[in-house]
């Protein structure tokens, strides 16, 4: 299994904040979660256009704290037949806040890295999510949070 992390430069790590009691006074971080499944007609030079585009988006827009990439792995579990379409591959863009994810969304990077998306997925789906450690699933199910 192969797993790529983009870090940015360490004058870029989280200072933290607090979460507040909903998580347990643990650190949540805004993930932007990305499933793709390639073109299957993709050519090497779209290829290269889009991870270069991923790789500066990482690098240039400054509220994005993490990226970590993935390809997908079977291992014979029975979830394995729920994921129609079958994405590849996955990114993972992790935020300090909403307002990390609005800036990454609005740079000119971004739009780059949009534009290379459309042309080099034939399916994807992406959420965006308020992550913190397990003690936050507590909160799950609470209207008030």
């Amino acid at each position: 299994m192969t797993a790529y992390t983009l870090l940015r430069a360490p004058d870029s790590r989280r200072t933290g904040r607090a979460a507040g009691a909903r998580f347990a006074q643990e650190v949540a971080v805004v993930a932007h979660v990305v499933l793709l499944a390639p073109r299957a007609d993709l050519t090497p030079d779209q290829r290269e256009n889009v991870v270069a585009a991923l790789e500066r988006a990482a690098r240039e827009i400054p509220s994005v704290r993490r990226v970590r990439i993935g390809k997908r792995i079977r291992h014979e579990a029975a979830y394995e037949q729920l994921a129609v379409p079958d994405f590849s591959f996955a990114a993972i863009f992790e935020f300090d806040d909403l307002a990390g994810l609005r800036a990454y969304l609005a740079h000119p990077a971004h739009a780059d890295l949009g534009a290379r998306f459309y042309d080099s997925f034939a399916a994807a789906v992406a959420c965006d999510y308020e992550m913190a450690g397990v003690a936050g699933a507590r909160g799950w199910f609470d209207p008030e949070m």
